[in-house]
């Protein structure tokens, strides 16, 4: 497929294990960015050495981060891709027919679907797993990313397509990524709520953590993907419990923000 007027834009953190997989996934990208946030392993190396240009810029946050990102691209097209995820043959092959036309006209962004590989293994039945829709792809003057903490959108008005073709995601190497993630993307989400005042409702967290769990154990049909399901919709009810435990102690005790802060960043799960 011949390049593009396109950038993939990617922004990363320690990724020097899935970054090349990435990039080499979209062969049709006539720039490849990826904006790093001080990686200490050999992530810059790694996306150099596969014909990406990397800017540094110290982290914003995930919503800041890719509006900065956006700000770095040559083009006015751009596909935003996580370093755990990358393109599938039929998605590329749909995108060479497609994105042509697309480009040319005055769509403000485009929807993909996304499929998850957990535990080794694509999802077959949860649906957030097998078919999520994400807006990745997007003209620049026409979207922008919230500027959230975490669990940031693309934000834009006007009719966008869908492509048919999943991308693939990665989703953990292990339940120990995993349960390092939840406490990451718990701090950040509560830093937010923290930031716009937002009312401590302990009252709804025994509620909270089952109506979680229901939603997607039999809503979602995680229960079809037998263990694995059990494991998915477990750690979703438990992601949406601590949470509130969580923010619940930053207002009742609020020197637990700076003190969890420099523990997460010992580790490397806040910069």
């Amino acid at each position: 497929m011949p390049t593009l007027p396109l950038t993939l834009a990617v922004i990363t953190y320690n990724e020097a294990d899935s970054i090349a997989r990435c990039l080499d996934s979209v062969p049709f990208a006539a720039e490849k960015l990826v904006v790093d946030s001080g990686s200490d392993d050999d992530t810059v190396a790694i996306a150099q050495a596969h014909r990406a240009r990397v800017v540094h810029q110290d982290w914003l946050g995930f919503g800041a981060q890719r509006n900065f990102a956006t700000t770095q691209c040559a083009h006015e097209w751009i596909l935003v891709l996580d370093a755990d995820e990358f393109l599938s043959p039929a998605l590329i092959a749909e995108m060479e027919r497609v994105l042509p036309a697309l480009m040319a006209g005055e769509a403000p962004a485009a929807w993909l679907r996304r499929r998850t590989v957990y535990m080794g293994r694509p999802m077959r039945w949860y649906r957030p797993a097998v078919g999520e829709k994400l807006a990745r792809l997007y003209h620049r003057d026409r979207a922008r990313w919230s500027d959230a903490r975490v669990h940031e959108s693309l934000r834009f008005t006007g009719r966008a397509p869908t492509f048919d073709a999943p991308f693939d995601h990665v989703n953990n190497p292990t339940l120990v990524h995993k349960q390092l993630k939840v406490l990451r993307y718990a701090e950040l989400k509560c830093r937010d709520w923290l930031e716009k005042g937002k009312p401590v409702r302990m009252w709804q967290a025994p509620f909270v953590y089952l109506l979680a769990f229901v939603k997607d154990y039999f809503a979602r049909l995680a229960f079809l993907d037998g263990w694995r399901g059990f494991m998915i919709a477990q750690t979703a009810a438990s992601y949406a419990l601590y949470k509130r435990m969580r923010y619940y102690e930053m207002t009742h005790n609020p020197p637990s923000v700076a003190r969890a802060g420099t523990m997460l960043s010992r580790h490397g799960l806040d910069r």
